[in-house]
């Protein structure tokens, strides 16, 4: 156990500090402190020893020097061996036990308001980092506290055990210092990088600081174990912001299918709804009249796969989509927001998990990470602006308002279906989705017999591919589906090929420029 018997405090953050304070004087704790917050404590009538009192030197540099002092340190890095008490004792020094301290603002401040680097940097901490990393360094006889939610539990520790704490608390402590003390670091670093014209998504040096939101039951598969991060330090967003509002935790492939539901339900027009399995949509709609419509339409595209999938919406979803919904299992449901009545009758189903999550909040990042086995892949998020004014009509037949509306549309769906993709659709839903394909001629097809299967007809439909037809059988199978219009990127060394093949079936073809690949 560590007796507490002297502690160093030195807060820009003061939330709480004064009552902790009044606390450890009522147990008869010596109080150190610098500065403002020597200031603050004083005009709150708490007995307040000054740094410069202990040190005999007043803090130097405009303040920019304080603690970093023997007469500080050694009583902090200080073991209770009969040596460092010895060397205390001929300094004229006393143990310090307890180091509270949290630093400058460099997040909130300089890098939130952007100033410029001879501003941001007088946001630097420098003595408060040491006076941290000693502390936890000297863990075993020194308790080090960073924020203030943690006086509560120090506190509490403290009275239970008569003014002693738990050396697995300060061990704890110890750790979560050494890992913030890094990142406060990387944030500096990350500025830094920015200010030297480095790409902010692609710089030459880059860290991830993680914080475990929760443990999973367990991975892709029941013998992987897994867990939910988010990261640490920055406004909560994507799935770790949600809310569930029923049912039990989520699992680790409800997470990557919901995102994939999600993110392509925001990303389509109108009232939307999509249906995702296994991270491709089995079903995605458009229309202008209601959430329950969009999720009519969504279903017809493949009512089988749909079973047990995903569904997400870009609208609130009120009653009438939620007695349409709840006839059909499913995973979870994931909205801006849910009315209500439709909890009432959602909250029916007792395996349906039923998640709020603000659209604003889903997107936090500009970047897309992949970690390889000890490789890591970084990228530029799939977030491009697309303007179909810069689409390339290359066809004979021109396409429609209406057709090019309904191009667009697929075109949109296509970028989150895993390639090789295609996509049918017609009067905004899916009709037939070609997904994960070793050929593009093979998504055709089975795009087509998902279609036939679910009993649609085929005919007037558009077609989208996320990657250029490198041959011109897929232009010949796509008529068989009842093709009437293509949108792809182009950019096939036989284009001259697949655009004659068009001109022959009397389609309308744009080539975008952009590829959408999704591996």
């Amino acid at each position: 156990m560590i007796t507490i018997k002297r502690a160093l405090l030195s807060c820009w953050d003061k939330t709480g500090l004064d009552a902790f304070a009044n606390s450890l004087v009522e147990r008869g704790v010596e109080i150190i402190s610098s500065g403002g917050t020597a200031d603050y404590l004083s005009g709150k009538g708490i007995a307040v020893t000054k740094v410069e009192d202990v040190t005999g030197y007043p803090a130097v540099l405009d303040g920019r020097v304080k603690t970093l002092h023997p007469l500080i340190h050694a009583p902090i890095l200080a073991t209770r061996s009969e040596s460092h008490l010895s060397d205390l004792e001929k300094m004229g020094a006393k143990p310090i036990d307890l180091v509270v301290v949290n630093l400058y603002p460099f997040v909130e401040e300089a890098v939130a308001k952007q100033l410029p680097v001879e501003k941001a940097v007088e946001y630097i901490d420098i003595g408060g980092p040491t006076l941290l990393r000693a502390a936890a360094k000297n863990h075993a006889f020194v308790v080090a506290l960073h924020r203030p939610d943690q006086y509560n539990g120090f506190l509490k520790q403290l009275v239970e055990n008569n003014g002693k704490i738990n050396r697995q608390f300060s061990r704890e402590c110890a750790q979560e210092i050494f890992f913030y003390t890094a990142w406060y670091d990387g944030q500096i670093q990350q500025y830094l990088s920015q200010q030297n014209d480095e790409s902010p998504v692609l710089p030459k040096k880059q860290s991830y600081f993680l914080q475990k939101v929760s443990g999973l039951r367990y991975g892709e598969n029941p013998h992987q174990p897994a867990a939910v991060y988010r990261y640490f330090g920055k406004a909560e967003s994507g799935l770790a912001a949600a809310e569930v509002l029923w049912g039990k935790p989520l699992s680790f492939n409800n997470y990557v299918d919901v995102h994939a539901a999600y993110e392509l339900a925001l990303d389509l027009p109108k009232i939307s709804c999509a249906i995702i399995k296994h991270t491709n949509p089995c079903g995605a709609a458009s229309c202008q009249t209601s959430v329950a419509d969009a999720f009519e339409k969504a279903l017809r595209g493949d009512p089988m796969s749909a079973f047990g999938g995903i569904v997400a919406c870009n609208r609130e979803i009120d009653a009438a989509a939620a007695e349409r919904i709840r006839k059909v299992f499913f995973e979870c449901i994931i909205a801006p927001d849910f009315d209500e009545s439709a909890l009432v009758i959602l909250k029916k189903k007792k395996n349906l998990r039923l998640l709020k999550m603000d659209p604003e909040k889903f997107f936090g990042d500009a970047q897309e990470v992949k970690f390889l086995n000890g490789t890591v892949l970084i990228q530029q998020a799939n977030n491009i602006a697309e303007d179909s004014q810069s689409w390339r009509v290359v066809t004979q037949k021109q396409p429609g308002a209406a057709e090019l509306a309904e191009l667009a549309f697929s075109w949109k769906i296509v970028k989150h279906v895993k390639s090789n993709a295609i996509v049918l659709t017609r009067d905004y839903e899916i009709f037939g989705v070609g997904a994960g394909q070793m050929s593009r001629i093979d998504a055709v097809r089975i795009a087509r017999e998902k279609a036939r299967n679910a009993g649609r007809r085929l005919q007037s439909l558009v077609m989208a591919s996320d990657a250029f037809f490198p041959f011109r059988d897929g232009i010949d199978a796509a008529v068989e589906a009842g093709v009437t219009a293509i949108v792809q990127p182009g950019g096939s060394i036989r284009d001259e090929e697949v655009i004659e093949a068009a001109n022959e079936h009397g389609l309308s073809m744009i080539f975008t420029g952009i590829r959408h690949f999704k591996h």
